[in-house]
């Protein structure tokens, strides 16, 4: 990856001066072209302050521990001041303190590429550096992330019925695999809106337009073909690729008393069987409408869909819908498997969900896995299935069987499941 591409400023916030410079070499070895530097919080913000929109850093590294204002100070005011902009948390101190910042600094609503003990590791940084290609930003913006509503980008029901019912959603797809073995197990689908006019709209935008306008029944539908069709034509390229398939499924259609029918519809017309559909279901949707929703999962597993309760460890109530409802799969959530290996409350807190999936007969699946360490750790853990950058981001369908040729072929197999850690 070209990590100029990528980055091409960061805001080095750090009372020291051999660790500001020893992270001002490591940037430039990492392609970074503009490396700022501040030696105390007061200076960081009069600093941000004095930029225009275009000039602020693509990434700013907050060191904890300075006189004055303290790295959680200095990341407080920036939220206040609408500075939201990409933040790497950087400390001597015990992981758990820097994970905790991490998590304050999520929940002030400010994107967060991860935490890291010092002195600087370069292999570390460079991975925290490549996930600001996945953080968004709007050109000319204070605020470091793009609209997050459907009045902000101007979308309403108009127009997202029209997009429905001119086929412009499509899909990418996400392999999950067995960490054991490698071997490909199927393909989380993930829906995207490329607007001729917006760019690519985002999910949590149009996902919540959709329900708040009735019109998340026929987004579903339409999406669900779209992802039959792609069964069908995976099987019909060759007959022994024959993946499942993991579709998001909204909570306000638990109630819909004519989606079990629409969808047996759908799949009788690709030849695709309930047994290739593994349908996710957000943890914490599941409380409200309690009757409607067991009576919905109960028909689809009859009709013999899986059901995987998606995001587990960010809701309330986890053990009660275990108890109750008939899944076949519990997903963990990324905030509890990025950086796994190096954090402790992490290991037991997955160790624990993965134990209890196993005695409950469930498939545990990790999702956000994107260092060969986390892999080696929940490979060691005895979790099932994998998925993340590490083994492969979202692509087209039509990339999928030439990925799927090359990793069979065993490099990445070998570099990664026959690996005992």
């Amino acid at each position: 990856m070209d990590h100029a591409s990528v980055v091409r400023s960061v805001l080095v916030i750090d009372d020291s001066t051999v660790q500001r410079m020893h992270a001002v070499d490591m940037l430039g070895q990492l392609g970074v072209a503009r490396v700022l530097e501040a030696s105390h919080g007061e200076q960081a913000l009069a600093l941000l302050s004095e930029l225009s929109a275009d000039e602020l850093p693509d990434v700013v590294m907050v060191d904890l521990e300075m006189p004055g204002l303290d790295g959680v100070q200095v990341i407080q005011r920036m939220q206040a001041q609408g500075l939201l902009l990409p933040i790497i948390v950087a400390s001597g101190r015990e992981l758990l303190i820097i994970h905790t910042v991490e998590a304050m600094t999520r929940s002030l609503g400010m994107p967060v590429l991860g935490g890291i003990r010092k002195p600087l590791q370069g292999d570390a940084l460079r991975r925290l550096i490549e996930r600001r290609a996945h953080v968004l930003r709007p050109p000319g913006g204070r605020t470091g992330q793009l609209p997050r509503s459907a009045d902000s980008m101007g979308l309403d029901a108009g127009v997202l019925g029209k997009a429905i019912a001119s086929g412009m959603f499509t899909m990418h797809y996400q392999p999950k695999v067995e960490l054991q073995t490698g071997a490909v197990r199927g393909f989380e689908a993930l829906a995207r809106w490329p607007h001729p006019d917006l760019g690519m709209v985002p999910p949590d935008v149009f996902i919540p337009l959709a329900e708040r306008h009735d019109l998340i029944g026929s987004l579903t539908l339409a999406l669900m073909s779209r992802c039959f069709t792609q069964l069908s034509e995976w099987r019909q390229a060759d007959e022994r690729f024959k993946p499942t398939m993991a579709i998001n499924l909204s909570p306000l259609l638990l109630g819909d008393l004519d989606l079990v029918d629409q969808m047996t519809r759908l799949m009788a017309m690709h030849d695709v069987q309930a047994d290739q559909i593994v349908l996710e279901i957000t943890e914490g949707s599941l409380t409200p409408n309690m009757g409607s929703a067991l009576a919905m999962l109960a028909r689809l597993r009859l009709k013999g869909f899986g059901l995987s309760i998606d995001d587990y460890g960010t809701g309330f109530s986890s053990m009660q819908q275990l108890a109750q409802f008939p899944f076949t799969e519990l997903k963990i959530d990324r905030s509890f498997v990025r950086g796994v290996h190096e954090r402790i409350n992490l290991r037991v807190i997955l160790q624990s969900a993965i134990d209890m999936s196993r005695q409950l007969e469930l498939v545990s699946v990790a999702e956000g896995i994107e260092t060969l360490e986390d892999w080696h750790t929940l490979r060691t853990m005895g979790c099932a299935i994998g998925q993340g950058y590490l083994i492969a981001k979202p692509m087209p369908g039509a990339d999928v069987p030439t990925w799927t040729r090359a990793w069979n072929a065993g490099a990445c197999i070998a570099s990664l499941a026959d690996t005992t850690s």
